[in-house]
């Protein structure tokens, strides 16, 4: 996961916009009858997130007469809409990260919702619950709903991970030679962000993606690494993929680039032929 900055957008703004071209004038009313509440949940929202009490944001059917389908259609209708009034708030987030905040490796297309607008309707626009994602991701996520403080989902606005090692990776010997990955938690994180963390790599499938994008890394580079390995032998080798984890750790600690690189040059099988396709 990468964590950046939340949104700077007002939520209560934020819901004015989208609901300003309503038709229905009894609709629009009772819409425009709950700004306040919005703006409750979203500070609401914000303070239990700092501390990870999202499990604790009650789940509300029916806002102040609004109900749940109604306000989900301020989301799809009125903010995500291509020429949507909420469309500039839409455009704001999404484009905040060129790729997916979850896994940090597919582009962006789409907008999650932390906590699954059909469970909680009266936050279906609020800015700080829409995370710029892959669709695949949004779909793995699907409208799943936190339990308990373990049990809730990383939240790239408010948890912060990316500067602990976390991700490692093993090489499999075989044909082709293949990088397992797996969480392994530093010493001093609590229980609960280990339980956490945990859940997001396994829940999104991310050891399967990451071993994919190895495998495609090796393909790349091997016809490198076979020059380097013939020419000047199996130590060769290792500095190079040592130099090239070293720059892509700089760049993201916890990338699976970083960590495929890492996990073939300490492996003595890889680094000494273990590369080649047969």
């Amino acid at each position: 996961m990468n964590s950046i900055d939340p949104p700077i957008l007002d939520a209560g703004d934020t819901y004015t916009t989208c609901i300003s071209r309503v038709k229905d004038a009894a609709l629009k009313a009772r819409l425009a009858a709950i700004t306040n509440d919005v703006r409750t949940a979203s500070a609401d929202y914000v303070d239990k997130a700092l501390e990870n009490r999202l499990h604790e944001v009650p789940r509300i059917a029916n806002v102040g007469g609004v109900t749940t389908a109604e306000l989900k259609k301020v989301y799809t209708q009125h903010m995500a809409g291509k020429n949507a009034p909420g469309r500039v708030a839409y455009d704001e987030i999404f484009n905040s990260s060129a790729k997916c905040l979850l896994c940090t490796q597919r582009k962006v297309d789409a907008l999650d919702h932390h906590l699954p607008k059909a469970h909680y309707p009266v936050l279906a626009v609020t800015p700080v619950n829409l995370i710029p994602a892959c669709s695949a991701c949004n779909k793995a996520k699907l409208a799943s709903v936190p339990g308990t403080a373990d049990d809730s989902a990383l939240h790239p606005y408010f948890d912060r991970i990316q500067d602990d090692r976390w991700l490692h990776g093993l090489v499999v010997t075989g044909i082709p030679a293949v990088v397992r990955f797996r969480v392994q938690a530093p010493a001093h994180w609590a229980t609960q962000l280990t339980n956490r963390v945990q859940l997001h790599f396994d829940g999104l499938n991310l050891g399967d993606l990451y071993s994919a994008e190895a495998a495609e890394e090796l393909t790349s580079i091997r016809h490198q690494l076979t020059n380097i390995h013939r020419t000047e032998g199996m130590q060769a080798v290792r500095e190079e993929l040592l130099a090239r984890f070293e720059s892509a750790a700089a760049a993201q600690l916890n990338g699976w680039r970083a960590v495929t690189y890492e996990s073939f040059a300490m492996s003595d099988w890889f680094c000494d032929g273990g590369f080649a396709p047969v």
